[in-house]
């Protein structure tokens, strides 16, 4: 009974590690809706360089990149997660109201060049690299230079 267990454990274990870093690419197309619409909003003039689905245990998520280098996260029901850019900023309206009215008043300036977020907070770094995290009432609770 013991060896069956652990065999069973086994299994589970080499299935876990072969299911934990799959990555496959994609078209523009097979991405999720949400995703799809935001990039034909907020970057339509952008050429995607690669598509990618990730696949873990538990979560999938996908990222695109551009072939200007920069780079856009969504999780699995096609929300965006973050959005990097090198080349210019980060477009103005996917960034909160109230982020947007932090930055230009105390940073007036930069450009937010990144920003991420979850369920509980968003960071965006600047182009004086600094990164500033906001709460989920968007209160600045980090500072990082």
């Amino acid at each position: 009974m013991k060896k069956l267990v652990l065999l069973l454990v086994c299994m589970f274990t080499m299935h876990t590690m072969v299911m934990a870093d799959n990555d496959k690419p994609i078209q523009v197309n097979q991405l999720p809706a949400k995703a799809q619409t935001f990039l034909n909003t907020y970057f339509k003039d952008h050429k995607v360089a690669l598509a990618k689905q990730e696949t873990e245990l538990f979560y999938k998520s996908y990222d695109v990149v551009f072939t200007n280098g920069e780079k856009v996260e969504f999780d699995k029901a096609g929300e965006w997660t973050e959005v990097k850019c090198q080349q210019s900023e980060v477009p103005a309206q996917i960034i909160p109201e109230a982020i947007r009215t932090y930055v230009k008043t105390n940073y007036p300036d930069v450009k937010i060049l990144q920003i991420e977020r979850d369920k509980k907070e968003y960071e965006v770094k600047l182009s004086n690299r600094w990164e500033i995290k906001f709460d989920s009432k968007m209160r600045v609770i980090d500072i990082d230079d």
